[in-house]
């Protein structure tokens, strides 16, 4: 055969495999569109409910499918940083509001006032929805709360000759005195570690300090934030904190009352579980309170959202997904589920419902029962605004020079406020 020839075969025996393959394959399924959806350490305990609500959302939506992401809380703020400046972010992320203000000052969510009517707002708690705000811009929706509980040990306690557990902070300074006289142990500890809890913080608040004014400079060089420093001084200097509170986060708080060497744990209502799992024997003799306040009778809410990063290509899919998860059906199965308090009017109502017909009265029912009556009057202490971090690093570094006599308190008030306005 000639060459020529044997090219034209070949060539049209090439189209013919074309043409059979084409006709015999089916046509490529067009991509539906995905979304990545990140969470803050919900597995294993939640797989199975977050299974299902996503099997559920992409029934009712088939155009759409969600990749679940669960990152452990410890890495979270890393992870997302980085993600956000490389403009590779998930396009739903749970976050809380304190962190993920830090990054809606950088315009790195989506604003969620032109997309979320005020109708639809309005179906969330107004005081948390306002917790996802900054400057009057909306850059997250409210999901899951929690309100502080005090935890406590019924044995320490009687141990001590202490018949209830203290309510107000110039009543823990009292038992703390008596548990330290009688028992040799710590009635509770509480983190000064900069870049952990904002107990402390949201202590001052409690006590009746202004932290920023309107303008945002400092407001806690005043005779309350003097003696908030003070307070807190004083009962380290007396001994009525354990030294870890220097160099120790809010995991050590768990630890010393799982292991009995505290009588008063400051938690969620859910961590009763976690307790009654880890040690057991403490669980037994556990008990719940209403959280520990200042003369503002002043009460906490911590809250969970979800925010949509500015740069997500599919904001559309993003907020129908975000708003499922957050709708008052899902709030109030997960509430249930992982005995936290959800955020709509009408799943806060029903929870309250079903937690006034509850029959076994449980130290988890029980806990649960005081967190939602809590939440009428809760509301979130330090609001998010922009370097919130630096101004808790302020104010804790300054508390910890005036406790290990570097300062007077008078000049560490100062200091911090000064650090603050020339941040």
């Amino acid at each position: 055969m000639k060459p020529w020839k044997r090219l034209g075969l070949f060539a049209l025996l090439g189209w013919l495999l074309s043409w059979v393959i084409s006709c015999s394959s089916p046509p490529a399924p067009s991509a539906s569109p995905e979304i990545e959806f990140w969470t803050m350490q919900l597995q294993p305990q939640f797989t199975e409910y977050f299974n299902k609500l996503i099997a559920t959302f992409e029934s009712e939506n088939p155009e759409i499918t969600v990749r679940w992401v669960d990152v452990p809380w410890s890495e979270m703020e890393r992870k997302i940083l980085t993600a956000v400046s490389a403009k590779t972010a998930p396009d739903v992320v749970n976050l809380n509001p304190s962190f993920a203000s830090q990054l809606a000052t950088r315009n790195a969510w989506l604003d969620l006032d032109n997309r979320i009517s005020p109708a639809d707002q309005q179906q969330y708690l107004p005081k948390i929805w306002n917790a996802s705000t900054v400057d009057n811009k909306s850059f997250g929706i409210p999901w899951y709360l929690t309100t502080r509980v005090t935890i406590y040990n019924q044995a320490l306690l009687e141990e001590a000759g202490i018949n209830q557990p203290p309510a107000t902070y110039a009543e823990l300074a009292e038992v703390a005195q008596q548990v330290k006289d009688k028992t040799g142990k710590y009635a509770f500890f509480v983190t000064f570690v900069p870049d952990d809890s904002g107990e402390v913080l949201e202590s001052f608040v409690q006590m009746g300090v202004q932290l920023v004014d309107d303008s945002g400079e400092a407001a806690f060089n005043t005779p309350e934030g003097k003696a908030a420093f003070q307070y807190w001084v004083n009962l380290y200097k007396k001994g009525l904190l354990p030294r870890e509170v220097l160099t120790q986060g809010h995991r050590n708080a768990i630890e010393l009352y799982q292991a009995g060497e505290t009588a008063l744990l400051a938690s969620g209502a859910e961590f009763l579980k976690t307790i009654e799992t880890n040690a057991p024997d403490i669980a037994k003799v556990s008990a719940t309170a209403p959280q520990i306040t200042g003369e503002t009778g002043k009460k906490n809410v911590a809250v969970m959202n979800v925010v949509i990063p500015r740069d997500t290509d599919k904001p559309e899919e993003a907020l129908k997904f975000a708003l499922f998860v957050t709708n008052t059906n899902n709030q109030l199965a997960f509430a249930k589920a992982a005995n936290v308090l959800p955020s709509t009017v009408k799943a806060v109502e029903a929870y309250k419902t079903e937690l006034s017909k509850a029959a076994s009265g449980s130290s988890v029912e029980q806990a649960r029962s005081i967190s939602a009556t809590q939440l009428t009057d809760a509301e979130v202490l330090v609001p998010a605004m922009k370097d919130l971090n630096k101004l808790q690093k302020a104010i804790y570094e300054n508390l910890q020079a005036a406790m290990l006599d570097e300062k007077t308190v008078e000049q560490a008030v100062a200091d911090a406020a000064e650090e603050w306005n020339q941040r």
